[in-house]
C-alpha cells in the first residue's frame, strides 16, 4: 500500500501586508509632493540688479510690504513673531531664508527684518532681486 499523501494547499495572496504597503507608498508621496511646492511669495516691485543669481527653493520666504508689515507664507507677522519663527525651526544654521522687498520699502524696515533673522540665528539669508536686462 502506498503510503497516504497529505492534500496539497493552494498558496493564498495575503491582501493586508500589500495594503499596508501601498498606504506607506501613499503617505510618502503625498510628503514628498508637499515639500515640492514652492512658496510664490507675494507680487512685489523688485529692485533690479545686474548681478542676481538664482537661489536654491529657500525654507522661508520673507516678504516686506510698502508699509513695512511682514509676510511669511501668507500670514502676516511682526519682527518678534518672525524671530521666534525662524528660532525654532530647529538646526537655524540650516535655515535658509529670502527676503523679499518692494522697491519703495524704506532700507530701515529691510535692516530690521534681517536682524530679527540674525538674532534667531540664521546665517543663509538672501536677497530677492530681478535681474535687470
Amino acid at each position: 500500500m502506498l503510503p497516504h499523501r497529505a492534500p496539497r494547499k493552494k498558496g493564498r495572496v495575503e491582501i493586508i501586508p500589500m495594503i499596508d504597503v501601498m498606504l506607506f507608498l501613499l503617505v510618502f508621496f503625498i510628503m514628498i509632493t508637499l515639500q515640492m511646492i514652492t512658496d510664490k511669495g507675494l507680487k512685489l516691485n523688485l529692485p533690479t540688479s545686474s548681478q542676481a543669481k538664482m537661489l536654491p527653493h529657500p525654507h522661508y520666504l520673507v516678504n516686506i510690504l510698502t508699509d513695512g508689515s511682514v509676510v511669511v507664507k501668507g500670514k502676516p507677522m511682526d519682527l518678534t513673531a518672525l524671530q521666534q519663527m525662524l528660532a525654532g525651526d530647529g538646526d537655524v544654521s540650516k535655515t535658509d531664508v529670502t527676503i523679499a522687498a518692494d522697491q519703495k520699502v524704506p532700507f530701515q524696515d529691510f535692516v530690521h527684518v534681517m536682524d530679527s533673522c540674525q538674532k534667531a540665528g540664521v546665517t543663509n539669508i538672501g536677497i530677492a532681486t530681478k535681474a535687470s536686462a
